[in-house]
């Protein structure tokens, strides 16, 4: 592994790296589904559904078609008329809202201080069109010199394609990037294969130097060394 000094620029997953659903997708859903007459729906439970479909999903391209097949799936058993033929859009874009997630505590800090030391900044995300007006209304956007989207550019990691086209844009090499993301497949393995440097951020697990972090903040000191 290069020195990490030699890091000119730091890539984000976003999803579980920047931001999180809030209160949670389970009770947006519920939320979204008593608006159109289906109450009572337990938040709890839609999660758990929420979570088994996502597990279970294949070759999924973060299309509305996608995320329409998804969602009917965790409302399978708890209405009688599946979303997709009732309120599938209202959920779609109410997730296109910034009311519907939550910046982590250590995010802005984070990436402020280090714009401070004049590295690039860029999102690597497999994610869809929504994401580039979610991250404006979030007040990110301005942190990021490029926002790369799986649904865009037609590759989601962890193929190396999406990084390559990060590092493409950022105009460096990609030994001189750092990724940082959640997902061990998807952002280590995916960064590791195109050439990047990786961390894992696993928030409230321990921190293993040069591998895992529990917080963005740790961040500035580790890229200082």
């Amino acid at each position: 592994m290069n020195a990490r000094g030699n890091i000119e620029a730091v890539t984000f997953d976003v999803g579980g790296t920047l931001i999180e659903p809030w209160p949670s997708v389970g009770h947006v859903y519920a939320a979204v589904a008593a608006e159109h007459g289906l109450e009572g729906l337990s938040a709890k439970t839609l999660n758990s559904n929420f979570a088994a479909a996502w597990r279970g999903r294949k070759k999924f391209d973060h299309s509305a078609a996608a995320w329409m097949e998804l969602v009917d799936q965790t409302f399978a058993g708890l209405a009688s008329v599946p979303p997709s033929r009732t309120f599938f859009r209202e959920i779609y874009h109410r997730f296109a809202s910034g009311a519907a997630w939550r910046v982590f505590d250590d995010v802005v800090p984070a990436l402020s201080a280090l714009r401070q030391r004049r590295l690039k900044l860029a999102v690597i995300s497999n994610w869809d069109e929504r994401l580039g007006p979610l991250l404006r209304q979030l007040g990110l956007e301005r942190f990021f010199q490029a926002v790369v989207v799986s649904h865009a550019v037609g590759f989601p990691k962890p193929s190396p394609a999406i990084f390559l086209e990060a590092a493409a844009r950022l105009g460096l090499a990609t030994e001189k990037i750092m990724h940082v993301g959640d997902q061990e497949q998807e952002d280590i393995q995916g960064a590791t294969a195109a050439g990047l440097q990786s961390l894992l951020i696993q928030r409230g697990g321990p921190s293993v130097r040069r591998r895992q972090i529990a917080s963005l903040s740790e961040l500035e000191c580790l890229l200082a060394n």
